[in-house]
Order: structure tokens, then C-alpha cells, then sequence
């Protein structure tokens, strides 16, 4: 992929029509909408409306060619893939369906999402510990990730990139972190929620065992669209749960009742699929992959990235302190910061009736700019802080 960063902002921006009003800093919460996005939205109510079921044909083959295109992104298979309402789902899949044994644990951070929390605490009355990994200024150790594994560790759940800190295993971390689990017989389910659609990410390459993402956040899509990976190998392994008719080997034969499963992903699904969302999702997955979004590149990723160091440098130099990594290489699209002697939760209010969208989590402000963001939009951020220190 040739394109500049510069045309693939520009190209971006004009599929923004929120771009048009607001300084949108906030995809690390919930994105707004590319224009062919909403298009294919309204498309598929306008068919739903006047035809009812007539085009449910149509819209199944297109969920199809969606789950090809995905597992590409991915560097997965499309029978690796299933459609889930939210990471959550997903992430509970592999709870509620890994062969757990009284005794076992697993590992993750204790600054994960609540998402990579929950699921694996309610597994407390089955006997399974969590165990969490201490993190400093929001930046991970691999050394003591593998220093709270043990015998009985049977699993290593941890994002990608992390929602407070912004802080991104590089491809070489992931490939270490899984390598080492495998080498201890440990599996690897990985958050990608906060990474999928910029960054580059190959799972079959790293030897991933698990992933989860929603759409609505880096990937411009709909809420309750979102995917579940798991290596095909690792296909019986997991216990399916919350199945429906869609689970089946014959899933469109009503009148013949048997009981066998799938021989994909999908077989994760259940019941009816969220086709208007999906519909949205493929929209916005194939513009990132037009502007060249792949396993192995993405401009779109480095002009996220151009766009932090500047962003953090400007911040920087009106005193704002920022928190997470330093290194470029950890960075993402995500800078969480403070200010000193401001009301954070009170600038973030100003800068909402400005047009400023930002969001306040854990103590500090948190940006969280894509590719299609320019001077203008963090020119409005720096005058309003501007004002008020």
C-alpha cells in the first residue's frame, strides 16, 4: 500500500460526516459512523421495511462475504470466525466453555477493562482463581505476567492495548507472550478491541488461541457487532454455550431434531444474527481495508500514531502530564493525561459544550483520536485547556 498518511486522513475525513461539527476524540468509547456505513445501514432498514424477509437471502450471503473479509484482516480463516453482540460475549465463551478443572487459574492485569474481569471471577465458585498481574503507570511486565503462572495456570487473558494507558504489546511481545504460554501449556485469549481495524495483527502467524473485539470503537462500526476467533484445532475444545438453531451442522432443516454441532466458529452464534449491524460492520471493515488495513500494514495505524506524538508534545507543553508509555512503539491511539490544579471532570464538560469530545476515566482525561482527526480538531482541544489553566 502506496497511499500516504495525508491521503488516507483526508480520504477518511470525508467519510466523517461528524467531522464536519465536532472534534471527535473519543473512539476509544463509542465511534461515530463513516458515511458508507450509515448508507448500508439505511439500505438494509429500507429493504426490511418494504420487503420484509424477501432479501433475508441476500443479507445471509452478504454476513458470508463479511466473515471472509474479517478473518483477512486477521490472517484467520473464515470458519475461525463467529459474529457476537460485544467482547464480552466473547470473552464468556472461553469462560463459560474451557474444560475448567477445580484448581485452575488463569492470569490477566489488574488494569484490564472490566470486560477481561468479570467473566473470569464468576468463575470463583467452580473452583477457578483469578489471578491478577500489578501493573505501574499503566504499562505491562511481562516478567511478572510469568511470575503469577504456575502449574495450575491454564489460561493468559490480556488486551491488546489498554483502555486507560493506551499502552500496545508490539507484534514481538505478543509472539513472546504466547510462545512462552505454549511452552508451559498455557492458552492465550487476547482483548483486541482497543487494536483491531488500525493495527496490523496476524493471529495464525503469533499462534493466538482466542480473540475477542466489538466493532463500535476503532473499527467505526455499530454497537453488537462484533467477532470471536479461535484456532480451529480448538474447535471441540470449548464447550458451546447459549446455542440455537444457527449451531447445527443443518441448521435450516426445522423438521430433523439432531444434536451436531457445526464444524466452525459459528457454531458459537446461536440463534438469528444482528444483520442490520453486520451489514454497518462490513461497511466499515472494508473502507479500513481499502485504505489499507491488512495483517502485516496499515497506514491508517501510523497516522493514528503521527498524530498521538504530536498530539502528547502540544499537551505536554501546557504542562499536562502524561500517563502511560513513552516508547512510540507501545503507543496506540489513546493518551490519557492530567493537568495540574484543573477540574478534570469539570473541563470535560466545558469542552463537550465546545464540540470537544473527550472522555474522563480513572482520574485523568483520555483522547483518543483516528486517522481522519487534523490540527483543526486539537487546535479546539488546546484552546479550551488554554482557557481554563
Amino acid at each position: 500500500m502506496t497511499t500516504s498518511d495525508s491521503t488516507v486522513s483526508q480520504r477518511l475525513r470525508a467519510q466523517m460526516p461528524v467531522a464536519q461539527t465536532l472534534a471527535y476524540f473519543d473512539h476509544a468509547a463509542v465511534s461515530p459512523l463513516p458515511q458508507v456505513t450509515a448508507d448500508a445501514i439505511t439500505n438494509w432498514l429500507t429493504e426490511a421495511t418494504n420487503q420484509g424477509d424477501v432479501c433475508w437471502p441476500q443479507w445471509a450471503k452478504r454476513v458470508e462475504v463479511i466473515r471472509r473479509k474479517t478473518a483477512k484482516l486477521m490472517g484467520a480463516k473464515a470458519d475461525e470466525i463467529a459474529f457476537i453482540p460485544n467482547t464480552s460475549s466473547g470473552i464468556n465463551l472461553v469462560a463459560e466453555g474451557f474444560p475448567w478443572q477445580q484448581g485452575d487459574n488463569l492470569v490477566t492485569f489488574e488494569n484490564e477493562f472490566p470486560a477481561n474481569l468479570y467473566p473470569w471471577m464468576n468463575l470463583k465458585s467452580r473452583g477457578v482463581e483469578i489471578k491478577q498481574v500489578s501493573v505501574a503507570r499503566g504499562i505491562a511486565d511481562l516478567n511478572r505476567l510469568f511470575e503469577r503462572c504456575d502449574e495450575k495456570t491454564r489460561l493468559i487473558s490480556i488486551s491488546w492495548v489498554s483502555f486507560s494507558s493506551g499502552y500496545r504489546f508490539t507484534t514481538s511481545q505478543l509472539q513472546t507472550i504466547v510462545d512462552e504460554a505454549h511452552r508451559r501449556g498455557i492458552y492465550v485469549m487476547l482483548d483486541a478491541i482497543q487494536g483491531l481495524g488500525v493495527f496490523p495483527l496476524n493471529v495464525h502467524e503469533l499462534g493466538i488461541d482466542f480473540l475477542a473485539a466489538d466493532g463500535h470503537k476503532w473499527m467505526l462500526s455499530p454497537e453488537g457487532a462484533g467477532l470471536f476467533y479461535l484456532k480451529k484445532e480448538h474447535l471441540e475444545l470449548l464447550r458451546p454455550v447459549m446455542v440455537g438453531w444457527h449451531s447445527v451442522a443443518n441448521a435450516f432443516d426445522f423438521s430433523h431434531i439432531e444434536w451436531t454441532p457445526r464444524q466452525q466458529a459459528a457454531r458459537y452464534e446461536g440463534g438469528s444474527q444482528n444483520m442490520i449491524g453486520l451489514h454497518g460492520f462490513g461497511a466499515s471493515l472494508e473502507l479500513l481495508q481499502e485504505l489499507g488495513v491488512s495483517p502485516t500494514d496499515s497506514p491508517v495505524a501510523q497516522q493514528i500514531l503521527d498524530y498521538t506524538q504530536q498530539a502528547q508534545q502540544q499537551l505536554k507543553a501546557l504542562g499536562a502530564s502524561v500517563y502511560g508509555p513513552d516508547n512510540i512503539d507501545n503507543q496506540s491511539g489513546i493518551t490519557s493525561f492530567t493537568l495540574p490544579n484543573v477540574d478534570l471532570a469539570q473541563l470535560r464538560l466545558t469542552c463537550l459544550e465546545s464540540g470537544i469530545i473527550l472522555s474522563h476515566r480513572d482520574g485523568r482525561l483520555r483522547i483518543s483520536p483516528h486517522a481522519y482527526n487534523n490540527q483543526d480538531d486539537l487546535d479546539r482541544l488546546l484552546t479550551v485547556i488554554q482557557s481554563t489553566t
